[in-house]
């Protein structure tokens, strides 16, 4: 059973950074594309940055110059960098892995920004 754990978030100071990890296990499948999604109270769910296995990236326009997402195919981990943190950013942040045979979500993790 594909599974997702996500690990990094926390409070931070405007200004200030995170780094969120994604590590998928449970297939022996190769993941495709892999990203990063957000939500906040009383929003939808939202994209933040996508990287496909190829490492062909894109972005919000909220996070272009602040956010990078990595991945690491050895590991089947994907990366979220994230600088100049501000209060409209904190939302829960959630990472899906797209494999051939069904997209698959991490169980969120709160990134909350506030001074």
């Amino acid at each position: 059973q594909v599974q997702l754990v996500e690990s990094g978030g926390g409070l931070v100071q405007p200004g200030g950074c995170l780094r969120l990890s994604c590590a998928a296990s449970g297939s022996f499948f190769s993941i495709n594309g892999m990203g990063w999604y957000r939500q906040a109270p009383g929003k939808e769910r939202e994209l933040v940055a996508r990287i496909s296995r190829g490492g062909i990236t894109n972005y919000a326009d909220s996070v272009k110059g602040r956010f990078a997402i990595s991945r690491d195919n050895a590991k089947n981990t994907v990366y979220l960098q994230m600088n100049s943190l501000k209060p409209e950013d904190t939302a829960v942040y959630y990472c899906r892995a797209d494999y051939e045979f069904g997209d698959y979500w991490g169980q969120g993790t709160q990134v909350s920004v506030s001074s």
